[in-house]
């Protein structure tokens, strides 16, 4: 087996092992462990697929007596965030302490990942898959799925064309992110030019959205420890941190989203939060909407500046010294709209279940949804000039501190 075959089986072996043990923790802290046919390891292949990018479809009746209407589109970010750190990182070890690499070395490397990657999530995926009886208890269901011996059903399946397309995209997109971001991952020579405007900045910006998850972990285990429901919260931090930990800080600088939940389920979340979106119709999540429930949600405004303008200060010190501040600006504000952009899309959530009895009504207490969806044009657009702000004081702050000197342009190595 050549070296590239090897690090790239050894980075699938860890992510996916990574997201099984997380979404294996988190599941048992939520009471999955107690699932009937020996659902737990299902249910666990399921999530992972999910934080992998892949697609999980759900359903459900009970013959002709019941119809169901179910879908279920959310990310487990922390499951996510897990497997794309502990890939990224075994990636990466075998290229450090060069800075150039050729393109041929790296897309060797890159193309075993890729395909070993979607070969492990495809066994996955074909271990997701589960059926559940639903206890009914005195609604119209039990009583005539008890005289006609036809219980209500739900079951969830992998969508294996879906996940392998979305799968390969996540893994892709993952690669990108990393030799992108990556401070001591070696560039084609022709790009290297570009490491002056984007490493900086991006390199920042992904630290800012390590900093909010460990600020989360934090609290998350200062409730459990001191308001009760440990096992829940915990479920939450092993499961959807970053689904919270991200939403904080966009609404922490201004930004807004557009949700609602009905009926028995709810977003892991905390109470105001489920206030705020608890109804029929859409109700708007904001720093407005949020102190209404509660005055200490204005703490996640000065955390929001607080961070920000130290982002801006770590791009400035990762940066040459010729750069100008209005540069850092503008660099800064590019990547924290783009990484707004793509929390705003990973951290969507949509949830429905329904059951109608013979087709006439639907069945309230086995019914819900929940919908969350970020408002773009007004999130990004804070972001940007966040960013930019951030970006031209952390320039400034920046000047008395140590400072990197100019990138040199390297050559690619002699054959």
């Amino acid at each position: 087996m050549s070296r590239s075959w090897r690090d790239a089986l050894i980075a699938v072996l860890a992510g996916f092992l990574v997201m099984a043990a997380e979404a294996a923790a988190g599941l048992a802290c939520a009471g999955a462990g107690d699932l009937p046919d020996g659902a737990f390891p299902r249910v666990i292949a399921a999530v992972v697929v999910m934080a992998a990018g892949g697609s999980v479809e759900v359903s459900g009746g009970a013959g002709f007596l019941v119809g169901a209407d179910a879908s279920l589109s959310v990310l487990p970010l922390s499951v996510s965030l897990a497997g794309a750190l502990t890939a990224a990182y075994c990636f990466l070890r075998p290229l450090h302490h060069r800075a150039v690499a050729r393109p041929r070395e790296l897309l060797a490397r890159a193309g075993p990942l890729v395909l070993l990657w979607l070969l492990a999530l495809t066994g996955t995926a074909l271990l997701a898959r589960q059926d559940f009886g639903i206890s009914t208890g005195d609604s119209p269901i039990g009583e005539i799925g008890e005289l006609l011996d036809s219980s209500p059903t739900v079951g969830f399946r992998a969508d294996l064309p879906a996940t392998l397309f979305f799968g390969l995209l996540w893994i892709l997109g993952l690669l990108l992110v990393t030799l992108l971001v990556s401070r001591r991952a070696p560039l084609p020579a022709g790009l290297v030019r570009f490491h002056t405007a984007v490493r900086p900045a991006a390199s920042a910006t992904v630290v800012l959205l390590l900093a909010y998850v460990v600020l989360g972990i934090g609290v998350g285990v200062v409730v459990a420890a001191t308001q009760g429901h440990a096992a829940r919260t915990m479920a939450v931090v092993l499961l959807g941190l970053p689904n919270l930990a991200w939403v904080a800080l966009t609404v922490g600088f201004g930004g807004a989203w557009e949700g609602k939940v009905e009926g028995p389920f709810g977003l892991p979340m905390p109470h105001p939060l489920d206030q705020v979106l608890r109804g029929p119709d859409l109700s708007t999540l904001d720093l407005a909407s949020l102190t209404e429930q509660d005055p200490r949600w204005w703490w996640l405004v000065p955390a929001a500046a607080v961070l920000l303008l130290a982002t801006g200060v770590l791009a400035a010190v990762r940066s040459p010294a010729h750069v100008r501040a209005w540069q850092h600006a503008l660099h800064l504000g590019a990547a924290l709209a783009l990484a707004t952009l793509t929390v705003c899309l990973l951290a969507r959530v949509h949830a429905q279940f329904g059951l109608t009895l013979l087709g006439i009504g639907d069945v309230d207490s086995l019914s819900g949804e929940v919908e969350l969806d970020p408002v773009l044009w007004r999130t990004v657009g804070l972001a940007i000039i966040w960013g930019a702000v951030t970006g031209f004081l952390g320039a400034l702050l920046a000047r008395p501190l140590r400072r990197r000197g100019r990138v040199e342009d390297a050559a690619p190595p002699n054959p």
